[in-house]
């Protein structure tokens, strides 16, 4: 049990204002991790759009062999969740060390794989010669490192689960920092260090997340208290595994079939050229960029209600809720109309001075910028979703949004309707305020009070 005095503002206290205390340090977290890909992107950006293009094209591939794995680490943090609610101590110690052991071995199996499927993976995309080598470079580098982007993965979604929140931001830090260094120096060389170009990119931030891995795992073996990294208790646990694949395997088809979507929808942006592959790969960064705050409000949800459902106290899970639809709803629709207004502005500083790519790249821009507010919606529910353990229904609401929604819609609008690319950027908040609206619904409608685990 909790010590008497020792506060757990989870399960305790003003619900507004922890969900903000526990959102910050992962929305901060979070925009760093994603600076690696953004300062990529701008430093690429100074060797034109052939070299952003095969950035580009790698992303969405990386991501789907990233997230078959990625929804372990999600089933991790919901057991952890529910465990620091009803303060069972071993339990965390053990469920940390079976969930290391399962992702190392499954990132190793995935690392290999990637690394000899990528030619095969970028010519099924048929890009120009000039974007396909230099994408095989990128990825293959990429799958170098992936062993240790699934380690500190693993390590940042446990810690969410017991609410320690700033140690993942500050090894972040110090990671990007490092990164932003590295990049300008292997992309464009310097000194003894030679241009690297694309190939530079992706060796800058292989050593920049092993670093990150490295001292994630260390500050488990010998730092925490709450979440002890222990070799001795790496035997399998076939129960405990059992249970961490039936969490895991929702969330890893949720985010496999939404990274297959976005490379389906990536081939349909290639088919209007590389100037227009461009526009789209620029403005999906920025995209993940700003819609970051409705992850870190859904992770934080998600950690919040998890721990609550493990101290049974159902009641607050409800207000949880409610709170977090309005935060996120209301944040990414300001942030959204921040964007429509500055688009231009904001993406020429990726590709300077190649008015064409902005231009289309703006317009994809202000069309999606006003639906944020439904993404934050859908978020936010998805926390309610992963807390209670109902990873089902998170990935049946990724489904519909991309595959029933979203790629057909881009597909009618663009090439039947006759629309062009402008009929792919019009899908976008077309999916998004429908998805949000259905997720309501859902939320609405659900109990949650048999989400214990």
């Amino acid at each position: 049990m909790r010590p008497p005095g020792n506060k757990n503002y989870l399960t305790e206290g003003n619900i507004f204002k922890s969900l903000v205390k526990l959102s910050i340090p992962i929305i901060f977290a979070n925009l760093l991790q994603t600076a690696y890909n953004l300062t990529d992107t701008f430093w690429v950006g100074r060797l034109g759009h052939v070299a952003v293009a095969a950035v580009s094209l790698s992303f969405p591939i990386i991501f789907f062999i990233v997230s078959l794995g990625s929804g372990l680490t999600m089933a991790g943090s919901i057991l952890i969740s529910q465990y620091k609610g009803k303060e069972d101590r071993n339990a965390l110690k053990h469920i940390t060390s079976q969930t290391f052991m399962i992702i190392f071995i499954i990132s190793t199996i995935l690392a290999f794989l990637g690394f000899f499927l990528t030619p095969t993976l970028i010519g099924l995309m048929r890009p120009d010669h000039a974007v396909y080598t230099e994408a095989v470079t990128y990825m293959k580098i990429s799958f170098t490192g992936l062993v240790f982007i699934f380690m500190y993965m693993v390590f940042q979604s446990l810690m969410r689960g017991v609410g320690e929140v700033k140690i993942p931001m500050y090894i972040v830090l110090g990671t990007v920092l490092l990164n932003f260094i590295l990049d300008p120096l292997f992309i464009l060389g310097y000194g003894p260090v030679p241009s690297m170009g694309v190939a530079g990119a992706a060796i800058s931030t292989v050593i920049t997340q092993t670093i990150a891995a490295i001292t994630g795992v260390l500050f488990l073996v010998k730092c925490n208290r709450q979440l002890k990294l222990e070799f001795r208790d790496l035997t399998p646990d076939w129960q405990l595994i059992k249970k961490i694949f039936s969490l895991g395997i929702p969330v890893s088809i949720e985010q496999s079939a939404r990274s297959l979507g976005i490379t389906l929808m990536t081939y349909m942006v290639a088919r209007f050229g590389t100037v227009t592959l461009a526009a789209y790969g620029i403005g999906s960064r920025i995209l993940s960029f700003i819609i970051i705050p409705a992850l870190g409000l859904s992770a934080a949800t998600s950690a919040m209600i998890g721990q609550n459902i493990g101290a049974e106290k159902f009641e607050r899970v409800k207000i949880i809720t409610k709170t977090s639809a309005k935060i996120g709803f209301y944040s990414l629709t300001f942030i959204g109309l921040l964007l429509f207004i500055f688009s231009k502005e904001v993406v020429a500083v990726f590709i300077p001075g190649d008015f064409v790519t902005i231009e289309k790249s703006s317009l994809f821009i202000k069309i999606m910028a006003l639906s944020f507010g439904f993404v934050g919606l859908q978020m936010a529910y998805f926390g309610l979703f992963r807390g209670t353990g109902k990873t089902k229904i998170s990935m049946i609401m990724s489904i519909i949004s991309l595959w029933i929604l979203r790629l057909p819609a881009a597909y009618i609008f663009a090439f039947l309707l006759g629309l062009g690319e402008l009929g792919i950027w019009i899908a976008f908040p077309f999916s998004n305020v429908i998805s949000g609206i259905i997720a309501s619904i859902i939320s609405h409608k659900g109990s949650w009070d048999k989400g214990v685990i």
